[in-house]
């Protein structure tokens, strides 16, 4: 069902970016053809050499490559990709989608692509349940995108409660069904 899918995962900011790397894996063992962008944040919890070796494809964070000058094109990007991913979905990510801020290169894929676009937040419960990020997932889903809910357990803040990033292997199984269904 996944086989020779192309799927953009996009990795932002969050202490769940390490999960991208089983995420990638998982995708790469269905068949997929795997890219992956990621925020500057996301640098802070994995490197891109990880998701590069795990994907088989360089990662992309910024607009073009300044040693090279190799251009990273948005526009080429979203006609590639079949799905694109945005796992882990942080807060400040999600308050971008929702407001158009295109201040980065998966922003700006985001704003170009035509494909369905899935997204699975993780963060802490205060942040998950705070009425400004309840707000930006319903205007989110209000533009057709589909949320891969977060899950209940502990958090990296040592609490316990919503917020955790769905595991990897139920992104894919979300992803399954959604393909199944659509």
């Amino acid at each position: 069902m996944l086989k020779n899918k192309n799927i953009i995962l996009g990795v932002t900011g969050s202490i769940a970016a390490y999960k991208s790397a089983y995420l990638t894996r998982l995708l790469i063992k269905e068949g997929c053809n795997v890219k992956i962008i990621m925020t500057e944040y996301s640098k802070e919890f994995i490197t891109p050499l990880t998701l590069s070796t795990l994907s088989q494809n360089p990662t992309a964070s910024n607009f073009f490559d300044k040693s090279s000058g190799d251009w990273n094109s948005h526009i080429e990007f979203g006609l590639w990709a079949d799905y694109y991913i945005i796992a882990p979905l942080s807060a400040n990510t999600l308050a971008k989608m929702a407001n158009g801020i295109c201040d980065n290169l998966l922003m700006a894929v985001y704003l170009a692509c035509r494909c369905p676009v899935l997204f699975a937040p993780a963060m802490d419960m205060d942040m998950y349940k705070h009425p400004a990020t309840q707000n930006n997932i319903k205007t989110v889903l209000s533009y057709n995108n589909i949320i891969i809910e977060p899950e209940s357990g502990e958090l990296a803040s040592g609490l316990d409660g919503c917020g955790r990033m769905a595991e990897p292997e139920n992104i894919v199984s979300f992803l399954k069904t959604f393909i199944k269904n659509n």
